[in-house]
């Protein structure tokens, strides 16, 4: 696995290379000016779409934004650790796809997610800036945006789940050997918690994560309709 992930040429080492290199970029320039960096997150992240600061560049340029060093670290630890795996086992190309998909997946999860709320609240999906303007939760929706791998790693997680089952983890931190579909099931678990708990404190895009395994396990299902075995 780790011949794979750090061969120049494979699709994992060019995506852990990108989000580092982003990563780098933003951390270089909001350090030096903070001004600049407000300016890479208002056109790299994702906003919504009835927001002045949205482009549809950024359902893919979301991906390669984190937000401090362990927003990155866990989620290029996730495609180190298992992304190498599905693409030995799909090819390059099929990663790549997969990899896309499932993050534009997770982005189009959590956009319906925020035009539910903005309509539950203003009666339309795209109200007016006064109106916009008079309410907090609008507002954050508005100018806050969405960044991280994190809906495409939940994918991979959802992928690798359904591929490798009975395959047993273990972590440096909890040294006991788990399975993969119960480590996986208990992270979803998780996040369907944390979804319908609606934490103000939490800024985690729980929906985009749900979104991301979501579009994964449909792709898998897809890819191997007409097979008795998923590898």
């Amino acid at each position: 696995m780790f011949n794979q992930s750090f061969n120049p040429r494979s699709v994992t080492f060019n995506i852990i290379f990108l989000n580092i290199l982003f990563f780098l970029v933003t951390g270089i320039i909001g350090a030096r000016n903070p001004e600049l960096k407000q300016l890479a997150d208002n056109y790299c992240a994702l906003h919504y779409p009835a927001s002045p600061l949205f482009m549809p560049l950024q359902l893919v340029t979301y991906m390669f934004m984190h937000e401090g060093f362990m927003h990155i670290f866990g989620n290029m630890f996730g495609l180190f650790m298992f992304g190498a795996i599905l693409e030995r086992v799909w090819g390059p190309q099929r990663f790549f796809i997969f990899y896309f998909v499932t993050g534009l997946g997770a982005a189009l999860t959590y956009i319906a997610v925020q035009a539910f709320v903005v309509y539950r609240i203003s009666g339309s999906v795209h109200p007016p800036l006064e109106i916009v303007n008079q309410s907090m939760q609008l507002t954050e929706i508005y100018l806050v945006p969405t960044l991280g791998a994190s809906g495409a790693i939940f994918g991979i997680l959802i992928a690798f789940a359904m591929l490798f089952p009975n395959m047993e983890l273990m972590f440096l931190f909890f040294p006991v050997p788990i399975k993969a579909k119960y480590l996986v099931g208990g992270y979803l678990i998780y996040e369907i918690w944390g979804a319908q708990a609606n934490n103000p404190n939490d800024h985690v895009a729980h929906f985009a994560h749900l979104g991301g395994a979501l579009f994964g396990f449909i792709l898998v299902k897809i890819w191997n309709r007409n097979r008795n075995h998923l590898y």
